[in-house]
Parts: structure tokens; C-alpha cells; sequence
């Protein structure tokens, strides 16, 4: 798996270029915003977007999808439970920050345990909601791409109108932590961690586990 990491606009998001060396077919994560860098990568690197694919609907993880779609086609997926996030600005929650954010709708519908192929590369949906409803994880080999899920030594936050800190820390242990301690988290903000060190340094989560 060929991975690419850019942190885009004022508010730091990770989006995450993957893709199978052999047949370019490829995935974009979490576009946060337009950045022309993101297409420069697709471009030169002649991929084969098949899909965007969203952790969560809230709306700096969301601006560059129109820019990624109209260069590429690619489909558009993301939980049913946040797929209204893309039609609703106050449900993306683009208008805190002075924006009126409404996308085309989801192409499809990222669900629980489904694997996406790109390629050879096999990718499993986690379900972990608590920062929003239809939060998830992305598994590919051994990275977790976690969204605003997990972040190094922190959580996602939960004082939005879907936030639930219990269902959060639940999905995080139950689900995540259950992972070999060498996957490499990969969050929506800031850097990278593994499951090994989050278990033995997050202070949202020390002693729960």
C-alpha cells in the first residue's frame, strides 16, 4: 500500500492519499479542504480514484470532496448515520465557522465490518461513533485511519448536538484497542500514534483498559 499524508487548511486535518502500487486504483480520506496539491498527487501519480472516503461529516473534513469528485468521478461514501451532514450545514456544523456548507449527497454508504478493494489492498469499516453518529475507523494492512476518533494522546470531542463521551470511549476500547498494539493510528488531526502506545499513554483512556 502507497500512502500519502497533507495537512490541509487552517484547521490542521489530515487527508490521506492511499493506493495499490500495481493497479493505481486509489482512495481519498478525509479531503478537508481544496488544496490543488491533492490533485497534483493524483495527477502525477496517474491514480486511479475510485472512492472518497469520509470518517465524518462534520464539515473540515469535508471541503475539498467536490474538488476530488469533479477531477475524478470517485464515489462518494460515508455512514448513513452522518450522510445528512452533507446536504445540511448545521449538521456538517460549516455555519460555527461563518459557512454554508451543502455537498451533492453519499454515493453509498460506508457500514460496519464492510471491506472496500482497492486493488490488493482490503479495506474493513469500524464503526465508532461518539464524536458524531456516524463516526468510523478505516483498517487498511496495519494503519488505522481513525478520523477525529482517536487522536495521539487524546479523543475526539463530544459536546456537539451527537457527541456521546461513553459511547466514545467505548467504541475506542471494545473496537480499537483489540488491534495489534503495532497498528499505526492514523488521525484526522495532528500525528500519528499506535494502538500499543494510546493504550499506555492516552490519559482519556489510562485504566480502562
Amino acid at each position: 500500500m502507497e500512502m500519502i499524508k497533507k495537512s490541509l487548511g487552517q484547521m490542521g486535518t489530515n487527508c490521506y492519499l492511499i493506493w495499490d502500487e500495481k493497479t493505481l486504483e486509489a482512495a481519498v480520506i478525509d479531503p478537508g479542504f481544496e488544496d490543488p496539491q491533492i490533485s497534483a498527487i493524483i495527477n502525477e501519480n496517474k491514480l486511479n480514484v475510485k472512492y472518497i472516503l469520509l470518517t465524518h461529516g462534520h464539515f473540515d473534513h469535508l471541503g475539498g470532496v467536490d474538488q476530488i469528485k469533479q477531477l475524478t468521478g470517485a464515489k462518494v461514501l460515508i455512514h448513513e448515520n452522518d450522510a445528512d451532514c452533507l446536504l445540511d450545514p448545521r449538521r456538517n456544523l460549516s455555519v460555527l465557522a461563518g459557512m454554508s456548507m451543502v455537498l451533492e449527497p453519499a454515493d453509498g454508504f460506508l457500514k460496519e465490518n464492510e471491506t472496500i478493494a482497492l486493488g490488493t489492498i482490503s479495506i474493513r469499516v469500524i464503526h465508532t461513533p461518539g464524536h458524531s453518529k456516524g463516526g468510523v475507523c478505516l483498517l487498511a494492512e496495519d494503519h488505522l485511519f481513525a478520523g477525529d476518533t482517536l487522536f495521539n494522546t487524546s479523543i475526539g470531542r463530544t459536546d456537539f448536538a451527537d457527541g456521546d463521551l461513553k459511547e466514545l470511549l467505548n467504541g475506542i476500547e471494545t473496537k480499537l484497542f483489540i488491534l495489534d498494539d503495532a497498528t499505526i493510528v492514523l488521525p484526522g488531526h495532528g500525528e500519528n500514534t499506535t494502538i500499543g502506545y494510546e493504550k499506555l499513554n492516552n490519559p482519556f483512556l489510562k485504566g480502562r483498559f
